[in-house]
């Protein structure tokens, strides 16, 4: 049975959309025996241009509403910080196949987790009137990392 969404929630459930492509594209690499370097580039340009956006909405937008020592807040926070941790690596050893699949693995457990536990929790517990502030707050979902890349290595 589909998930009903309340709608402040709903344009975070679509970034998920694009964060979940970005986990099928990196797996699409490796099973195309794609260079982890030219994985690397776009991931980590991916993260800059859409992740990092999104993460920060998230943290201000959402988790910022429950109390800072919630386990969920806490687990979501924590899985942000061990993402830019990954990223960095990425970044200073691009050819790195072992992080970009932990990468790709841990991404898209958090986005599981996010969907399937912590925005049911979060539009439970929220009031009428802060998801209202939420919906307004939140910037509409968007791709644009994929409309200026040219090595597209997943097709």
């Amino acid at each position: 049975m589909p998930i009903r969404r309340n709608p402040a929630i709903v344009r975070f459930s679509r970034d998920h959309h694009f964060g979940l492509l970005l986990v099928w594209k990196i797996r699409e690499g490796f099973r195309r025996s794609i260079e982890a370097e030219r994985i690397s580039l776009y991931v980590t340009k991916f993260f800059e241009n859409e992740l990092v956006p999104h993460f920060r909405d998230e943290e201000e937008n959402l988790f910022a509403r429950l109390p800072e020592d919630d386990k969920m807040r806490l687990q979501a926070e924590n899985d942000h910080k061990k993402l830019n941790e990954l990223i960095e690596h990425l970044m200073n050893n691009g050819n790195d196949e072992i992080m970009l699949s932990e990468f790709a693995d841990l991404l898209e457990k958090h986005i599981r987790f996010e969907e399937r536990e912590l925005f049911n929790f979060i539009q439970e517990s929220l009031t009428a009137a802060e998801l209202a502030e939420i919906e307004s707050a939140h910037a509409p979902a968007k791709c644009s990392t994929d409309s200026e890349w040219k090595d597209v290595f997943w097709n």
